[in-house]
């Protein structure tokens, strides 16, 4: 858990940093509500089998914005070095933004898995890891400490350092998580999807059709009752507002004022029925795709009855 707060300690292990394949990364922010947040320290882990935190380094950059730009152009714009965060949009903010490359976010990869495969109430890193990797009496209070004072506490350094090694082992579940979720289709075994598949749909029909029933009698109780929030959820009422206009009206107003709206119109099936053979004197794109649609056979009896 090296702590390295001296310009030309960062800058060299910023500089061993450049030939490394995957970096675990996270940063703790000073004022971090304010309109100007100050990046405080950025933690970097390079050996994702570390738990001792030996290969955990905390780079503390408060007030060093060369040191910052330093690390955003070596480590952040390299191409060829995965930088792994947790919540990748809120640190990239303050390294490098949309020009920062080949950034892996375990959030967005934990979001894309299926529940049934990852049935989590969150998606914070203190549940992913507490539940996917057994880290158990994860403290998160030094999160909203003070990251702009100095020095540092050490429980603020424990804490730190901690979050890298939560994130390599997270990322790793993850990953295994997603193979599963993402078998090779060419190697699918059709028999034991297709069983699976008909032994829960006729669980789903039921639950589905429970849940949109439950759904509405709630909707529609809240209302009568004039309760917008209880325990289980909150009603949100919404206007939607739809804006039409006579085409020939619409046509007339682009011709008259010289308004330059041309875009492709989608020529739906009845569109095309009232153009009749007028369709011919356009200049039409079509553009053509195969769209699947998986449909459940009737079963039959061996007596061959359905």
């Amino acid at each position: 858990m090296p702590y390295l707060t001296s310009t030309s300690e960062i800058r060299a292990i910023v500089a061993e940093y450049t030939t490394a394949k995957t970096l675990w990364i996270d940063t703790e922010v000073a004022e971090y509500k304010s309109r100007n947040p100050r990046l405080s320290l950025i933690q970097v882990l390079d050996d994702p089998t570390d738990m001792s935190g030996d290969r955990v380094y905390l780079l503390d950059v408060l007030d060093q914005p060369d040191v910052i730009v330093e690390f955003v152009d070596k480590i952040m714009l390299n191409s060829t070095i995965e930088k792994v965060f947790h919540n990748a949009s809120y640190d990239v903010k303050l390294l490098g933004s949309k020009k920062a490359k080949n950034i892996t976010c375990t959030l967005e990869i934990a979001k894309k898995i299926p529940y049934y495969l990852l049935p989590l109430p969150n998606y914070q890193l203190q549940t992913l890891a507490t539940i996917l990797c057994n880290f158990n009496n994860i403290d998160k209070q030094e999160q909203s400490s003070d990251w702009g004072q100095r020095p540092l506490t050490e429980e603020q350094i424990e804490y730190a350092y901690l979050d890298c090694i939560y994130l390599a082992q997270v990322h790793k579940r993850l990953l295994e998580l997603q193979l599963e979720s993402n078998p090779d289709s060419a190697t699918e075994n059709l028999i034991a999807l297709g069983a699976r598949y008909t032994q829960i749909e006729e669980q789903w029909k039921l639950l589905n059709s429970e849940f949109e029933h439950l759904q509405e009698r709630m909707k529609k109780a809240m209302q009568a009752q004039d309760v917008t929030e209880t325990s289980f959820c909150k009603l949100t009422g919404y206007e939607r507002k739809t804006v039409k206009v006579a085409f020939t009206e619409l046509a007339r107003l682009v011709q008259t004022q010289g308004i330059s709206l041309d875009f492709p119109v989608t020529l739906t099936q009845k569109l095309q029925k009232d153009l009749g053979q007028n369709l011919e004197q356009l200049s039409v794109d079509i553009d053509t795709s195969t769209a699947w649609r998986l449909t459940p056979k009737i079963q039959e009896n061996d007596d061959g009855n359905e």
